[in-house]
């Protein structure tokens, strides 16, 4: 019977028994798909599919790029917080006067 196998723990697998794989003779492949199908769970057809893939490059998340690097962000949420988390629109305008008497009191420093 199968184990459960995280999807980090299958893709190292599959990076690892793949190439070996991919490089050996008829004979050799059935006998790594048999262990690979043991050990996975994976359906035969399936795993030839998984095996035979190439590694390609990793994915980028989609979505516009960060527009803040993590400091400014931390700021901006202090300053929301700090303005009763507000919309974006009227933090914007309150934004130089927050920073102005947080400065002042000594709860942020730039």
């Amino acid at each position: 019977m199968a184990r459960r196998l995280s999807m980090a723990t299958r893709r190292e697998l599959i990076e690892a028994v793949g190439e070996r794989y991919r490089r050996s003779g008829r004979v050799e492949k059935c006998e790594i798909l048999d262990e690979f199908v043991q050990v996975t769970g994976y359906h035969r057809k399936h795993a030839i599919r998984v095996l035979c893939r190439e590694p390609g490059p990793s994915r980028t998340k989609p979505g516009p790029q960060r527009r803040y690097d993590d400091e400014v962000r931390a700021a901006l949420i202090t300053l929301w917080e700090a303005g009763d988390r507000i919309c974006g629109k009227r933090l914007k305008a309150l934004i130089p006067t927050l920073i102005d008497s947080m400065t002042r009191h000594g709860h942020m420093t730039l």
